[in-house]
């Protein structure tokens, strides 16, 4: 249960994780807020072990009660003569403290007192009376003794403020005591992602100066998490890509070197006959067997540096590409000089070829390198005892051309390597079109078909 409340949390967002600690932060700010106000009291208790924050109330008192005897305390309140010679006696009190005189017994009535100067100040009054109210009357301290005056006794009210001292820097303690532990639960999570986020900064600063073999740590289910774990996903795919190319390259690099070694050999070969013929140390009647040999030589060399193209066309990147409007009828020339080569190689041809009228958009160099290769493949692989058969049409403003053959029986797929048909492919693509293959049993066909364009 532990366990899956544990993922549970680690699957929250950020903003539900800090929205319930600020919560949780709250409840224990105002708590520990609570705890350090109620203790106020004993604070000042033992703050008033120290002479200067605290009043000698004992001092006061004695000081009173022996001053008494020389005064009369007023008849009543409204004597202005007797209060005004009375008020001397209030001399001792400081700026906290107030003092009143009652009747004792009888109707126990007002009859004289001093104020403490503090309440009488606008400012410190309102905080007087605030403070007074924070603290549950704590701030305030009384005392009565009766006292032996000239004129009877009478008793004396002693009310002590000198707590007020304390309530507003107290207050202020305990706020700032409490904020601060809001405050520093709050930055502890903060600190903790900020973590996390410069861990990732640290991490994409290495995959930018191509470190791409150090996996990023698991940073949590929640968005920094995600976005780590989508950082790893992207370092594993840039090193595989680059571990690709690198491998394509040496790919491409041991290709070239073998094609490069295979076509020295026809080259010199050739370079040989061509200089036998040159020197003419050779027969009549062994001449055409050497020109034969020289035709067998370049075809071969034709048939390397075709495989060579059509290996670059398929993987590289980019191919230079020159679109223009080409006439439809170019198209149907380069077909029908296509059929020719077939004819004189012995084919037979059944040919459909719809006229039309118009253009298309392509290059017309990339253009006969398909439909050469197509050709060139039936010439390679095609049975001279069935027809081939071509049909062009135009159908939904697409061109379309069909090439269908009988493959010679020991003929092999692997033959060649399906290059020749990928170069294609990709050749249609460049002109938007697309290509068909379908081959059942021995009989081959292809259908080429390229958008009309305007």
């Amino acid at each position: 249960m532990i366990k899956k409340m544990k993922t549970a949390v680690k699957s929250w967002k950020i903003r539900t994780k800090l929205s319930i600690l600020m919560l949780a932060a709250a409840i224990a700010s105002l708590s520990l807020f609570w705890g350090i106000w109620s203790n106020m009291g004993n604070v000042w208790k033992f703050l008033c072990r120290f002479p200067s924050i605290t009043w000698d109330e004992n001092a006061l008192i004695e000081e009173l009660e022996a001053n008494a005897k020389y005064y009369d305390v007023p008849d009543r309140e409204e004597n202005k003569d007797a209060q005004a010679e009375f008020k001397s006696f209030f001399a001792p009190k400081d700026e906290y403290t107030g003092i009143y005189v009652y009747e004792i017994g009888g109707d126990g009535l007002f009859r004289a007192g001093a104020y403490p100067e503090i309440t009488e100040r606008m400012v410190y009054g309102s905080l007087l009376d605030a403070g007074y109210k924070i603290s549950s009357g704590e701030i305030e301290n009384h005392d009565q003794r009766p006292m032996e005056f000239r004129n009877g006794k009478y008793s004396v009210m002693i009310y002590s403020y000198h707590a007020m001292k304390m309530v507003y820097p107290y207050l202020l303690f305990s706020v700032l005591i409490s904020v601060g532990a809001f405050l520093t639960i709050n930055l502890f999570f903060i600190n903790r992602r900020m973590k996390d986020v410069l861990c990732l900064k640290d991490e994409v600063l290495q995959m930018a100066s191509g470190n791409l073999k150090h996996p990023v740590p698991d940073c949590g289910e929640d968005e920094i998490g995600i976005l780590a774990e989508e950082l790893d996903k992207l370092r594993t795919a840039l090193d595989e890509n680059i571990c690709q190319e690198e491998e394509s390259r040496k790919a491409n690099q041991d290709l070239i070197t073998a094609i490069s070694h295979d076509l020295r050999t026809p080259l010199t070969i050739l370079n040989g006959y061509l200089e036998v013929l040159q020197l003419k140390k050779i027969p009549k009647s062994m001449e055409e067997e050497y020109l034969a040999r020289c035709l067998q030589k370049t075809s071969d060399i034709k048939e390397m540096t075709d495989k060579m193209f059509e290996y670059a066309l398929v993987f590289e990147e980019t191919e230079a590409v020159n679109m223009e409007k080409v006439p439809v009828q170019d198209l149907q020339e380069i077909l029908q000089e296509n059929l020719d080569f077939l004819r004189l190689a012995g084919f037979e041809a059944e040919v459909n070829i719809e006229e039309s009228q118009g253009f298309m958009k392509g290059d017309i160099v990339i253009l006969k390198r398909i439909f050469n290769n197509l050709f060139s493949n039936i010439l390679k692989y095609g049975d001279k005892k069935n027809p081939v058969r071509l049909t062009f049409k135009t159908e939904k403003q697409q061109l379309k051309t069909t090439l269908i053959n009988t493959v010679k029986k020991e003929v092999n797929e692997t033959d060649s390597n399906r290059i020749g048909l990928k170069s294609v492919e990709k050749m249609v693509e460049i002109h938007g079109g697309e290509l068909y293959v379908l081959s059942e049993a021995d009989i081959y066909t292809i259908q080429v078909s390229i958008p009309r364009g305007t």
